[in-house]
């Protein structure tokens, strides 16, 4: 199940419109692991590998959510992620994510749900 999917159509364009559509390269890696929480993507398109300590931890791909477990944690990132694929991605900044957490209180609970299970599982997708 991905992050979208506990969302309606609404909700969707809602989070989307509230971030910067980015296009990312394969072999790109937009998060770096212990480096500083500043940003965090909801997958469009496209397949990323999570790797902690230069090792595959997990794939996640359209519709899923990456880089917001640090965020909210506040904490450096626990992992890297490279793609896979082109992406295209969502681009939120740490104001942004916060922001849209307060006003569709949904959207900070499943960020909420989200980075608690990762963190849980070790920190991974951070």
């Amino acid at each position: 199940m991905s992050f979208f999917s506990a969302f309606t159509p609404q909700e969707i364009a809602k989070i989307s419109s509230a971030g910067t559509r980015v296009t990312l390269p394969e072999g790109w890696a937009p998060i770096s692991e212990r480096t500083g929480a500043d940003k965090a993507y909801i997958i469009l398109s496209g397949t990323v590998s999570v790797r902690q300590h230069g090792k595959e931890i997990a794939q996640v791909g359209e519709g899923d959510i990456v880089g917001e477990a640090a965020i909210l944690n506040h904490s450096l990132r626990s992992a890297s992620i490279v793609a896979l694929t082109p992406l295209e991605l969502i681009h939120f900044t740490a104001d942004q994510l916060n922001r849209l957490a307060v006003e569709m209180p949904k959207f900070g609970e499943q960020l909420e749900a989200v980075a608690k299970e990762r963190f849980a599982g070790g920190g991974e997708q951070s």
